[in-house]
């Protein structure tokens, strides 16, 4: 069984804003907000140091790590990593327009490939018992009718992703 957290009020990921002190310094003005880390790319959380990478307080949960990568293996096994070190939820980061994200094939240009996201959330989910949820935006480049949008949930909520963040 899946478990649930209040998504209600949450401070974004922000790449090379939201470490763990970002975090720490958040929780101390809410106690009620879900807390992400910025983006970790799969390498970093596969061939990275743990304790410098997914380290966090326990005084920052609701925590919730936010994964970029293509791959459904490695993002199963990154967040499988993630959920063993205690994060409350998975993210996956379909909004980060950066070039150098775009060029690693994840962020925002994964708007584009809705069944690479769904197959990555259908692998995430296999492995971990905390929810799988997806950051995107409303289009990237020529995909940004409400109708592309419409498509990308529905092909991602098929494969069992229940939480959106747009």
């Amino acid at each position: 069984m899946t478990r649930e957290i209040d998504n209600t009020f949450a401070v974004a990921p922000m790449v090379d804003w939201t470490d763990r002190h970002c975090r720490y310094s958040h929780r101390l003005l809410s106690r009620r907000a879900v807390l992400y880390t910025e983006m970790l790319s799969t390498g970093a959380v596969l061939n990275g140091d743990p304790a410098r990478v997914l380290a966090f307080s326990e005084a920052e949960h609701p925590v919730v790590a936010q994964l970029g990568g293509a791959d459904p293996d490695d993002m199963a096994q990154a967040a499988e990593k993630c959920a063993e070190w205690g994060y409350d939820a998975i993210n996956i980061n379909v909004g980060c327009p950066s070039d150098r994200v775009r060029k690693g094939r994840f962020g925002a240009v994964l708007f584009k490939e809705p069944e690479t996201v769904a197959a990555c959330a259908a692998a995430m989910r296999r492995a971990v018992d905390v929810p799988v949820t997806v950051k995107c935006r409303v289009g990237v480049d020529d995909v940004d009718t409400p109708e592309d949008l419409l498509r990308f949930v529905d092909t991602v909520a098929d494969a069992g992703v229940s939480t959106f963040i747009v």
